[in-house]
């Protein structure tokens, strides 16, 4: 599975490239801390029934706390079809330390 770091997700932001940005964590954690940018939110548990809502030849990066649940969710979007699918490395608390310090990790 490929996986993206803060630092290459931040580039393709400053580039202005286009891909779908999933965050699978619950909605109450986009409370505690969210990446400003344009994002996809759909909880783990409810990514099987609802992965038709994204473009499965879309790129999706896809991100949730500290990179575990989005590592599961890679693996479920691939095996059902993706094909451009990244998981961000170390999840938002990589970007609240690498990219965005005033950004809270929890």
């Amino acid at each position: 599975m490929k996986e993206i770091t803060a630092e290459e997700l931040k580039q393709k932001i400053d580039n202005g490239e286009s891909f779908i940005f999933l965050d699978v964590r619950e909605l109450f954690e986009t409370y505690i801390s969210s990446i400003d940018i344009e994002t996809v939110t759909i909880p783990l548990d409810e990514l099987s029934n609802r992965a038709e809502e994204l473009g499965k030849e879309d790129e999706i990066i896809v991100m949730c706390r500290c990179g575990n649940r989005s590592r599961t969710a890679c693996e479920l979007l691939i095996q059902n079809g993706f094909v451009n699918v990244a998981n961000l490395k170390g999840g938002i608390n990589s970007w609240a330390a690498r990219i965005d310090t005033s950004l809270p990790q929890y």
